[in-house]
């Protein structure tokens, strides 16, 4: 049993935090906690040398726990918008002298280090979920967090200078629904731009996004999930279209982009995953309700008074995903609770800041 069991869906989709209370703030928060500090299992990456790779640890001394480098950054976001959001968060000295203790200027510029050695290190989710992070601090109101935005100043520039020249390549979008997913690191950096008031990054995106998605049309949903999908390209790639555009000319696109969204609703059910999954494949399925659910969640949002419709049809598409959702992601098996409590705290709370249009 969890604290989300029975809550109804509209509760669940509607994006704020003012009913999840203390047990929920403190189930959303432990996976986080208890993987902070742990080094193994890891995936340390690949093997430079007959001595075998460095230690997680000593190649990130920041981001080494949660299995890899862009899990334990979206962990460390976790506790970040927990601490944040719950005034009364049950686990607050923990996750303060957790992070606290993580947060060195040495350790900072080790990883800086290593961008520097490895400037594709992470990209783009990665990239993206630290500058999730790096936004939620500045929307945090506490000295605590001023400070640790401080010490990670300069890995902060640092990806978003990887960022801008990553945004001047001239490159394909990548579709994928795994790490690689170019619409959903767009996503993250286009938040990040807009509620730290970086303008000129945020019109950047602006125009990558327009370029690479405007002209889309006939989005092949039907056709996923794809292998270890945890994000839909397709209603990604919808969330994040719905950041660029006017709910006008949003609605006219998604028109011919999802034509299936209307009156009649989108075919497009829950992934079945088995009850006690624990390979990595089923795992990511689970996060791939999650993530359907957001995106759906923010579609509809942006259709009503446009096309009422399709908003409820989306609506109701998204609340099927977030009750399955989240009703099975409070796994035991490391494969998925190392990450998928911060795909629920994203759920639940995208309307709490830091989520455009509305950050």
């Amino acid at each position: 049993m969890t604290p989300f069991d029975g809550v109804d869906t509209a509760t669940l989709l509607s994006g704020h935090a003012d009913w999840i209370g203390r047990q929920g703030a403190a189930r959303l928060s432990r996976p986080a906690l208890d993987c902070l500090e742990t080094e193994f299992p890891h995936h340390v990456g690949r093997v430079d040398g007959p001595d075998g790779p460095e230690r997680p640890r000593e190649r990130h001394p920041v981001f080494y726990g949660c299995y890899d480098w862009h899990s334990a950054v979206h962990g460390h976001w976790t506790l970040v918008r927990g601490l944040r959001l719950f005034d009364d968060h049950p686990a607050r000295a923990e996750a303060v002298d957790r992070i606290d203790a993580r947060l060195t200027a040495d350790g900072v510029a080790r990883e800086v280090e290593r961008f520097e050695v490895e400037p594709t290190f992470e990209r783009p989710y990665g990239w993206g979920w630290f500058l999730r992070l790096a936004a939620e601090l500045s929307l945090w109101d506490d000295a605590r967090a001023a400070e640790w935005r401080a010490i990670l100043d300069r890995l902060e520039r640092r990806i978003v200078t990887l960022v801008e020249s990553d945004l001047r390549s001239p490159s394909r979008p990548n579709r994928v629904g795994t790490h690689g997913n170019t619409a959903f690191a767009l996503c993250c950096v286009l938040d990040y731009a807009r509620t730290t008031g970086a303008d000129e990054l945020a019109a950047a995106v602006v125009e990558a996004a327009t370029d690479h998605f405007a002209t889309d049309r006939d989005a092949p949903a039907a056709y996923e999930p794809f292998g270890l999908d945890f994000l839909s390209p397709s209603l990604t790639e919808a969330d994040l279209l719905r950041r660029v555009f006017d709910p006008s000319r949003f609605a006219a696109w998604l028109d011919d982009f999802l034509p299936g969204l209307d009156a009649d609703g989108l075919s497009l059910d829950p992934v079945e995953v088995p009850a006690d999954p624990t390979d990595g494949t089923a795992l990511h399925l689970l996060g791939l309700n999650l993530s359907r659910a957001w995106c759906l969640a923010g579609v509809a949002e942006t259709l009503d008074g446009h096309r009422d419709g399709a908003a409820e049809a989306a609506r109701r598409c998204g609340a099927r995903h977030a009750e399955r959702g989240v009703s099975r992601a409070f796994t035991d098996a490391y494969a998925g609770s190392h990450w998928l409590q911060s795909f629920v705290l994203y759920l639940l709370t995208r309307n709490e800041g830091g989520v455009t249009p509305d950050a």
